[in-house]
């Protein structure tokens, strides 16, 4: 008792002295934090319909649905975790799909993943929101746009005393939050994680926390890149995906509006600014932790390298990076994950000095299942550039210091083939790619941060696409993120996260990683349209045989390239995997002498 007495007097002078969290008075604390005091099979279970100031098509105001569990018990108000995801009703949530259930009554049981199991026991409710348009919520869905922000944004507010809650989706009767302390952290994964990037990106008071994970900060970067057009469906597609039936006829012009700003010119349009938050990333002021696949090709790294970029400094962050695809830090590292948002969650909602923030700012996945702690992310201060020399045998040649003699070029053919295709055979021609890579490393040397690449190329045609691939050359055991699972397999087993009730298992199936041996790996790619050169508003026609320079990102990375290894650069033009091409059989001509390479490098090639 005397320790639960010390460390709640603790929590509430940390309260005290931000001012704006409320300790539950009959909270209970040990050495690992809150305790689950409460029961879960007690818990109210209700939902909510907030108004978010927005019109649907049929001028009625946008209500969202959010569905509630909180302690019964608890004697003070409660902060709030809160994931705003359209997918509850569709493709459901987690490793197993799991999408929210009614009673008879419409009172909500099964609210997907563990936060409700583990949480609410420890003095937390759980509020699981419907983006606008899709589950119980009515209006459209937008796609990251405005409606969608209100929807997590409004029910923030409603915390906050600041928005009006509705008993039904219709109707006059109020509710209000009178158990909430109005301190909210919002988590989620790829588009439930995008929409906490978003409110954040507002300055929206109560936000305290968000923990995206594998999380879009710019729309544009999901269906584009540098003007490349990846192979991924539409906005207006997508939406269809998630939309619940009974208002979808009326969200036409949504769709339309969301195909016109969404051209196949590969144009940055007033849709994608709307839905780019790196924008406004000046705005947050709640704490950031970012957890991302750093060989995710769903949501591609850049989006989490921007986003850590554009924070302000005053923001207190923290960032976990996997070897894996778009898989759950739940399914690859379940312990620790659970232990440390319980920690996170703990010092931002609840008050208690913990040291969170004063844990190493960047943990990432050198290997499989072998983590790195580090002060800071990315660990590289400045890139280093690089050049590309050419080599006895064509189109293969050394990446280095070392400046190319004048007049200088390769050439390539678009023949649509793929990246996996281009880094075979490394020392022999290709007509599709160029390659250029180091000798092998006298060290470990480690890439940290966000590669860069300025390529100058003339086209035999009026349009062409530009891919730059980095390729780790050596044998290795990584997580097999090109296979099902993306680096994670199922196991037999299962184990418990908190609380069970009817309806409502904290179960989960257990994970391992799924591993492979390789003697080649992508360790990061880029793509352009080279008639973005001039800027990304608009696509400019190409004159054939006329020199272009373009400069674009590869993605954010954090690697590690073994002593004996070798790195490469693969230059080549549509990447079939990823992007639609340009052109037919477009020849590219590269200027060696003004294309170069630079790389947050940690020590030297």
């Amino acid at each position: 008792m005397a320790l639960r007495r010390s460390l709640l007097t603790t929590v509430v002078a940390v309260a005290a002295a931000v001012g704006t969290i409320t300790v539950p008075a009959s909270a209970a604390f040990g050495t690992a934090g809150s305790e689950p005091i409460y029961s879960y099979a007690n818990a109210v279970r209700d939902t909510v319909w907030v108004d978010t100031g927005i019109a649907a098509p049929n001028g009625s105001r946008v209500r969202v649905a959010a569905d509630i569990i909180r302690p019964r018990e608890v004697t003070g108000r409660v902060p709030v975790i809160m994931d705003a995801s359209p997918y509850y009703a569709t493709l459901g949530r987690g490793n197993e799909s799991q999408k929210k259930t009614y009673d008879s009554a419409g009172k909500p049981v099964q609210f997907p993943l563990f936060y409700d199991n583990y949480f609410v026991p420890r003095g937390y409710a759980v509020v699981l929101v419907d983006l606008s348009g899709t589950a119980r919520s009515t209006g459209c869905v937008d796609v990251g746009g405005k409606s969608e922000v209100a929807s997590a944004k409004s029910v923030i507010d409603w915390l906050n005393g600041r928005a009006t809650g509705y008993t039904a989706a219709t109707g006059s009767t109020t509710v209000t939050a009178s158990w909430s302390t109005g301190a909210v952290g919002m988590i989620g994964k790829s588009w439930d994680g995008t929409i906490a990037n978003a409110v954040a990106a507002t300055g929206v008071d109560g936000l305290k926390t968000i923990v995206p994970i594998s999380a879009i900060s710019s729309w544009y970067d999901y269906y584009r890149e540098a003007g490349a057009a990846y192979n991924s469906g539409t906005p207006a597609s997508l939406s269809q995906l998630v939309e619940n039936s009974s208002g979808a006829a009326d969200c036409a012009a949504v769709k339309t509006t969301l195909t016109n700003g969404s051209p196949t010119s590969g144009d940055y349009t007033p849709v994608y600014r709307e839905r780019d938050y790196t924008a406004d990333a000046a705005k947050v002021k709640a704490s950031v932790f970012i957890a991302h696949g750093l060989n995710d090709t769903n949501v591609k790294t850049l989006n989490f390298g921007q986003w850590w970029n554009a924070l302000p400094a005053t923001v207190e962050r923290k960032i976990w990076l996997s070897q894996t695809g778009h898989v759950d830090p739940f399914d690859y590292r379940r312990q620790v994950w659970v232990d440390t948002l319980h920690r996170w969650f703990d010092h931002y909602l609840l008050g208690v000095d913990n040291g969170v923030e004063r844990a190493p700012r960047s943990t990432v996945e050198v290997s499989p299942d072998v983590w790195e702690d580090d002060p800071a992310w990315p660990l590289a201060s400045t890139a280093k550039t690089y050049r590309l020399t050419p080599g006895p045998v064509a189109g293969v040649g050394t990446l280095g210091a070392g400046v190319p003699l004048a007049g200088a070029t390769a050439t390539l053919t678009d023949n649509r083939s793929t990246e996996y295709d281009w880094i075979n055979n490394p020392t022999s021609t290709s007509s599709a790619r160029v390659l250029y890579s180091t000798g092998s490393l006298l060290a470990d040397t480690r890439i940290s941060g966000t590669p860069q690449i300025t390529v100058t190329a003339t086209s035999s045609q009026s349009a062409a696409r530009l891919t730059a691939v980095l390729v780790d050359y050596g044998s290795a055991t990584i997580r097999n993120y090109r296979a099902n699972g993306e680096g994670i397999r199922n196991l037999t087993t299962t184990s418990c996260w908190g609380d069970s009730a009817p309806g409502d298992s904290a179960c989960y199936i257990d994970t391992a990683a799924n591993t492979t041996t390789v003697t080649q790996n992508v360790i990061s790619r880029g793509w352009a349209d080279l008639g973005h050169y001039a800027g990304l508003t608009s696509r400019q026609t190409l004159s054939p045989g006329k020199p272009y320079t373009i400069t674009f990102n590869l993605a954010s990375t954090d690697q590690t390239i073994p002593a004996g290894h070798r790195l490469a650069v693969v230059i080549g033009s549509t990447d079939g995997s990823f992007i639609s091409p340009a052109g037919s059989n477009t020849r590219l001509t590269i200027d060696l002498t003004k294309t170069s390479l630079r790389l947050p490098v940690v020590g030297n090639l």
